[in-house]
């Protein structure tokens, strides 16, 4: 196997999905696979389109959202390097893709034929009980966002993804998205956001620069959070 193949292999490796796979199976995906490179806003598949694919993002970062009748856009996930989305679909009678996908950055992604994994499945009951475990914990943590959305105040919810994308023995972190798309993440418009970031500020539990956050007072914003 050419140096290009042999390295994608090694990377569906890193995901929970594929690291009980043998190296043979692990053959067959790349074989039926493609990679596809994006532009930063480029679409990867449209909300309704047939589904052919389930993807791992190799680099950069991938956007599933829904777009409202009103033109509204909600972020449903924000898929980054080594994550996989759209792998439920496979086992659907008629699959379309329920959200639209877009590139966030230059991203690289691996389309992996989805009736060619769903026909290797039938060959080992091992990966198919692996693959149910891994898309029952995914259930399990979207459900939890579902809880965290609904049950949670705009501030609890912002509090919570600053803890959550800082570093447990770091102060500082860079936010590795647009100020818009957390808040369409979080459900909450981005006046919102802002109004909630700037509170914070005031009440001396963090300071915001930019894209660079400085927590002040962890104890503060975790009293705030549900973490």
């Amino acid at each position: 196997m050419d140096p290009r193949g042999a390295h994608i292999i090694d990377t569906l490796k890193t995901s929970h999905l594929f690291t009980s796979l043998s190296q043979l199976q692990l053959e067959r995906v790349y074989r039926h696979s493609r990679l596809s490179k994006l532009k930063e806003g480029q679409l990867l598949f449209d909300q309704g389109q047939a589904v052919d694919c389930f993807y791992m993002v190799i680099t950069g970062k991938i956007k599933l959202f829904r777009v409202s009748p009103d033109g509204q856009e909600k972020v449903i996930e924000i898929v980054t390097q080594g994550g996989v989305f759209a792998e439920a679909l496979m086992f659907m009678d008629q699959p379309n893709y329920p959200v639209s996908a877009g590139a966030l950055a230059d991203t690289e992604v691996i389309g992996i034929d989805a009736k060619d994994f769903k026909a290797m499945l039938w060959d080992s009951t091992d990966t198919c009980f692996h693959l149910m475990s891994e898309m029952s914990m995914r259930l399990r943590r979207l459900i939890h966002e579902i809880d965290t959305l609904t049950l949670h105040s705009g501030t609890c919810r912002v509090a919570s993804y600053l803890l959550n994308s800082a570093h447990a023995d770091e102060s500082s972190f860079e936010l590795d998205m647009a100020k818009n798309l957390i808040a369409a993440r979080l459900s909450v418009k981005p006046e919102t956001f802002s109004r909630i970031v700037a509170n914070l500020k005031r009440q001396g539990i963090l300071n915001v620069e930019g894209n660079k956050v400085t927590i002040l007072n962890r104890e503060g914003l975790k009293s705030l959070s549900m973490v």
